[in-house]
């Protein structure tokens, strides 16, 4: 009988004991998914599969253009109110305006953000201009590799915020509910910076960025400076002249005590001398 009861009471610990760690394990296999760099999901909530992708499905590209353009003109107000009209036509807009204007050259320094469907057309029609061309470069940069990687981070991390906070509903210690909390929060942290990053990368696939430089070279003219009359410049050469007298005399009063020191060494000098002279005679 003895026998019987303690097998049933370490049956009973075992059946505990093996619960308790079963608890434990999932708490922490989910943190240590949350302490992990993203990986694809292969499963989705419930342990169902996701919907595997399509290979042969085309994947629009993400490209980032940017261009850099130099005009010497004639009329610089002429080509500026010109590319004012284009860019209204085709939907862009200034994003940096700058005028340098000098003796020997007159500048605009013009950011424009243009729809990146009308980028070309938009060179196009500033090169048919009147000015001529002085340079021009163009880049293009693939960022899709970027974007299908950003975009797959964010889905595991959404997908790892529903799971902590299904997981959370669940909880019952101060503790789980603590610690859980904040693996939701660093993740929802994550996923703030990766929704800002693949906005930003966006904005620049969707709006290329053309800097136009707009040049004038003017004509050298000799401009002398001007200079004051002849009564003047004697009336501020006085003036300045009486100026440095007066910090000159200034400058002498503020060592007043080393003239003291002066005369001192000065009156025992003579003194000495005479002394000397008197034990001669």
């Amino acid at each position: 009988m003895k026998k019987s009861i303690f097998l049933f009471l370490l049956f009973a610990s075992m059946i505990t004991s093996c619960h308790q760690a079963d608890k434990s394990n999932g708490i922490s296999a989910f943190s240590e998914m949350a302490d992990e760099e993203m990986i694809p999901i292969t499963r989705q909530q419930g342990g169902a599969p996701l919907m595997p992708i399509d290979n042969k499905e085309v994947v629009k590209k993400k490209i980032i253009k940017d261009g850099r353009i130099g005009l010497k003109v004639t009329n610089v107000d002429a080509a500026k109110a010109r590319v004012d009209s284009i860019v209204k036509l085709y939907g862009a807009y200034y994003s940096n305006e700058n005028l340098n204007n000098t003796d020997w050259e007159t500048t605009y320094s013009l950011t424009v953000r243009i729809p990146s469907v009308h980028f070309e057309s938009f060179i196009s029609a500033i090169e048919q201009g009147k000015g001529e061309v002085l340079y021009k470069e163009i880049d293009a940069r693939d960022v899709t590799e970027q974007f299908i990687d950003l975009e797959t981070r964010l889905q595991n991390k959404r997908a790892y915020a529903k799971k902590y906070k299904d997981l959370l509903k669940r909880a019952k210690t101060v503790k789980e509910i603590l610690e859980i909390e904040e693996k939701i929060r660093r993740i929802e942290e994550e996923i703030e910076s990766t929704s800002g990053r693949l906005k930003y990368l966006g904005d620049l696939v969707d709006y290329s960025t053309l800097t136009l430089n707009i040049h004038k070279k003017k004509d050298f003219k000799y401009n002398p400076a001007k200079r004051d009359k002849f009564s003047e410049r004697i009336k501020q050469s006085l003036s300045k002249g009486w100026y440095g007298f007066v910090e000159f005399l200034l400058d002498l009063v503020m060592i007043w005590p080393f003239w003291i020191i002066v005369v001192l060494i000065i009156y025992f000098f003579k003194k000495l001398r005479r002394k000397k002279k008197q034990n001669k005679e």
